[in-house]
């Protein structure tokens, strides 16, 4: 899950070098959190007008999470 967000997110921004994501461990419910660094000129490029692209984004790890029965949350920073 962490190398499709890395390569999602990659495929939308300038600086491929400032592209990391760090992942947290599973809490009591299971929920893993993985959270998205990007350039901060390219935060727009993530984003996208009214949150459109982050929202895309956090629906297909969402929808590769439960194939692999877990649950995620995506926050971009």
């Amino acid at each position: 899950m962490k190398d499709l967000l890395k390569a999602i997110a990659a495929g939308l921004v300038e600086d491929k070098d400032a592209v990391e994501v760090s992942q947290s461990e599973p809490d009591e419910d299971g929920v893993v959190i993985y959270t998205l660094h990007v350039a901060p000129a390219d935060m727009g490029r993530v984003i996208g007008k009214q949150g459109r692209i982050a929202k895309a984004i956090r629906t297909v790890m969402r929808a590769g999470a439960n194939k692999t029965n877990q649950k995620i949350v995506v926050n971009i920073d």
